[in-house]
């Protein structure tokens, strides 16, 4: 099953499951038409924090519309409460998680273009959610800083259950589903990370750079989460990020460094995490800033990631500020 938050004529942010050839199912519109939606909640923290039994309404619904008359199911489209995929207005899966933790160094190929040796454990930082964005929104290239913006697909997993300290047995019990994010970077100041000459100015340097991650659009997130079921083994699913339709990134998972159980119970050693939450696992080669000559994006631009099994994260670059 496939899950989306939509945002509603009157601005709201309703669930919606992916139905048939690829309609959306608002959720919230089919109350008081099938009587398992008054049981989904409407907003997708809560429905993924209501566990399996929040998922059966879902279900329950997807079925009862796709056994409708091709009149009823007419009437839904002239409500809205069915829509076509390219008329929907995305927002990004969870349109309010408590937390964005991004997973980096982490595919091999990638630390070899940056000339970055293989670390011991983990490496993260935390995306501030005023970042997120969905499909087929615009990314904002800022005023302050236009000039460098890089584009990292990843594939990322969604939080299904309240997580701490829990082992890499265990780990992938927490998750919901999988999506797609654009780690989108301002990378003015990388260049200073591999100059540095002493550890401090390394740090300030990199702390530099984690802050052009969290300017605003700069992480785009969805279409869609697929639920656990829809993905047979997250660690051998191809993902590809084209520019203007060019391939800048093409890999498979099985590249990264650290798995989802591991990543999962290394960060959870500190983090609580809470339905809803989301993890990207780290860019792949062939970044932008990583190319000789390097490869920025550009207001007019667009960029796509597709990860096998969840599908396509496009979003235009425009010029302008938030």
């Amino acid at each position: 099953m496939k899950l989306a938050t939509i945002e509603a004529p009157d601005g709201a942010a309703h669930v919606a499951a992916v139905v048939g050839g690829g309609e959306l199912l608002d959720l919230a519109a089919l109350r008081g038409v099938v009587p398992a939606a008054d049981a989904v909640p409407a907003a997708m923290r809560n429905l993924l924090a209501g566990g399996e039994a929040a998922l059966a309404a879902v279900r329950t619904c997807v079925a009862a519309v796709e056994k409708m008359s091709a009149g009823e199911q007419d009437g839904l489209r002239q409500s809205r409460t069915l829509q076509a995929w390219d008329d929907a207005s995305f927002l990004a899966p969870v349109a309010d998680p408590r937390m964005i933790l991004s997973v980096g160094l982490n595919y091999r190929r990638h630390l070899e273009e940056m000339d970055t040796p293989l670390p011991e454990h983990p490496a993260a930082f935390l995306v501030n959610p005023t970042a997120l964005t969905g499909a087929g929104r615009p990314i904002v290239a800022p005023p302050q800083c236009p000039d460098m913006i890089d584009y990292e697909g990843e594939f990322s997993f969604v939080f299904g259950r309240a997580c701490h300290n829990v082992g890499v047995e265990e780990a992938l019990d927490y998750v919901a589903g999988y999506t797609i994010a654009n780690d989108v970077s301002a990378r003015d100041w990388v260049g200073a990370i591999f100059t540095a000459e002493k550890p401090f100015e390394a740090i300030a340097a990199w702390d530099r750079n984690i802050l052009g991650k969290q300017l605003p659009t700069f992480c785009p997130c969805g279409p869609v989460i697929a639920t656990k079921d829809e993905i047979a083994d997250p660690h051998d699913l191809q993902l590809t990020t084209t520019l203007n339709g060019e391939v800048m990134q093409s890999t498979r998972t099985d590249d990264l460094v650290f798995n989802l159980p591991q990543i999962i119970s290394y960060f959870s050693f500190w983090h609580r995490f809470s339905p809803g939450d989301i993890v990207t696992t780290g860019s792949p080669a062939g970044v932008g800033v990583g190319r000789n000559p390097p490869v920025f994006m550009k207001p007019g631009d667009v960029v796509e990631i597709e990860v096998e099994g969840i599908g396509k994260l496009s979003n235009p670059v425009v010029a302008g500020e938030v």
